[in-house]
C-alpha cells in the first residue's frame, strides 16, 4: 500500500529497542514538525480552502500526537531534549528543484510530506509488531494506522491539485529516490534515520 521501494532493515528495531529514549524523543520532536508543516500548508496556500481544513485538523492531530509521545518520555523519566536535525528529511526534500509555479511547489511539498508518512508509518508497524514492551507495540500500533491516513490525504491532495499524471510519475520517481536515500540510513536510534 506504502509503494515503498526500500523495506527498512529489520534489525533497525533492535536499534530501536535499545535506545528507546533516543527513539522516543526523536519521534516527539518528528510530531512537532508534522504540526508545524501542516501550519506552513496553511500559511503558504490559503486560497485551498480544503487544504486549509484538512490541514487544522492535522495540526490539531499531530499536535495531540506530540502530547502522547511527550507524556511516554515524562513517564519513564526522559526529557524532551533539544531537536536534532532529520538527515532523512534534509535528503529526501533536495530531490525536488526550488522554484516553479505555486502548484509545482504545492505538490512538491505535499509528496513530501506524503512521503515522510509512508515511511513513519513503515516503521511504526515494525515497533508495534516487534518491541518487547506490549504497551509500546500498541502505542505504536494505533500511531501506524494515523500515518497511514495521512499518507493518502497528502498524496491524495497532490493528485487533485496537480495533473495526475505528472503527480503519479513524480511520485514513483521520489520513491525511487527515497530508496536510494534509505541505503545510508537504518543504523540510528531515530525514526527515520
Amino acid at each position: 500500500m506504502l509503494g515503498l521501494k526500500l523495506p527498512t532493515d529489520p534489525r533497525w528495531v533492535e536499534i530501536a529497542e535499545k535506545n528507546i529514549e533516543e527513539i522516543l524523543i526523536d519521534h516527539a520532536w518528528c510530531e512537532q514538525k508534522a504540526a508545524s508543516t501542516a501550519i506552513s500548508l496553511i500559511v503558504s496556500f490559503p486560497e485551498y480552502s480544503e487544504l486549509v481544513t484538512e490541514m487544522t485538523a492535522l495540526a490539531r492531530e499531530e499536535v495531540a500526537h506530540f502530547k502522547m509521545v511527550h507524556d511516554k518520555l515524562l513517564n519513564r523519566g526522559y526529557t524532551l531534549g533539544r531537536d536534532r536535525k532529520d538527515e532523512y528529511v534534509i535528503k529526501v526534500r533536495e530531490f525536488f528543484p526550488k522554484g516553479g509555479s505555486r502548484i509545482d511547489q504545492m505538490v512538491h511539498r505535499l509528496l513530501i510530506a506524503a512521503l515522510i508518512e509512508a515511511r513513519s508509518c513503515e516503521r511504526f508497524r515494525l515497533l508495534s509488531e516487534e518491541l518487547k514492551e506490549p504497551q509500546l507495540r500498541e502505542f505504536y500500533k494505533q500511531l501506524m494506522i494515523s500515518e497511514a491516513n495521512h499518507y493518502t490525504l497528502f498524496l491524495n491532495f497532490a493528485r487533485q491539485y496537480g495533473e495526475r499524471k505528472d503527480v503519479d510519475k513524480k511520485w514513483q520517481e521520489l520513491l525511487t529516490f527515497e530508496a536510494g536515500v534509505m541505503k545510508d540510513l537504518g543504523k540510528k536510534e531515530s525514526i527515520h534515520g
